[in-house]
């Protein structure tokens, strides 16, 4: 079971947060939304149920289930603009007009895939407290986290399935020829993990976000409102 949350009137704006996160991180782009928006929590994250296998499709098939069969306008963070991409393809019957993604790692090594699947071996660590599950919730998703834990035998552990981690290197160039919508690269001008210098040979004008970071979306949400609008016009 996917755990979404739904609110407002008109156009509809779809939010996918992204690795080790849960949909609240995106409370500051949603409240400045004129239009209705849907945030789900991904599939192992935050109050949503775990599959069985992880992939980009995976999570995009879940997602799909429940996004209504009206255009739509995706903004995605690192993963959830990977799972963006795999929906604004058609494969999964959401109409997407616009798919921002934001802050993706493009590039990966085999050392960093690597380390990613050793993640995806582990166990999730439980923890005494509440606090302390928290607090990891929180750093491996690197941005505050309160529904990113939950209770379990022994104590409290992040709610984030570590077989996620296992996703894999996302095939950027074979999404963005493949998708049928409106593309926008973005990230923040210090983020590490999107470098514009990676996004410009996938697309000509990728956004930058000026003083940013990797989590431009909780850092300065309005700034993502300033793209819509631009967008729109």
């Amino acid at each position: 079971m996917l755990h979404v949350e739904r609110g407002g009137d008109g156009p509809l704006l779809v939010l996918l947060h992204g690795l080790g996160a849960t949909g609240e991180v995106w409370k500051g782009v949603v409240d400045g939304w004129s239009g209705s928006w849907l945030v789900p929590d991904l599939p192992g994250h935050g109050r949503s149920e775990p599959i069985d296998r992880y992939s980009f499709g995976s999570f995009a098939a879940e997602v799909a289930n429940h996004i209504p069969r009206e255009p739509v306008t995706i903004i995605g963070h690192s993963l959830g603009g990977v799972v963006g991409l795999a929906l604004a393809s058609g494969w999964f019957g959401v109409e997407v007009t616009t798919c921002v993604g934001v802050g993706i790692k493009v590039q990966w090594t085999d050392e960093e895939l690597a380390k990613a699947a050793a993640l995806a071996a582990k166990p999730a660590k439980v923890f005494e407290t509440e606090q302390e599950a928290v607090e990891r919730a929180s750093k491996m998703a690197g941005v505050p986290l309160r529904h990113g834990v939950s209770e379990v035998d022994g104590g409290w552990a992040p709610s984030l399935d570590m077989k996620a981690f296992g996703v894999g290197r996302p095939d950027m160039a074979g999404l963005i020829m493949a998708a049928q919508a409106h593309i926008v690269l973005a990230a923040g001008e210090n983020d590490p993990m999107s470098p514009q210098e990676h996004l410009k040979e996938l697309v000509p004008e990728p956004v930058e976000f000026p003083g940013a970071g990797h989590n431009v979306h909780v850092e300065s949400p309005s700034s993502l409102h300033t793209v819509l609008a631009q967008l729109a016009r």
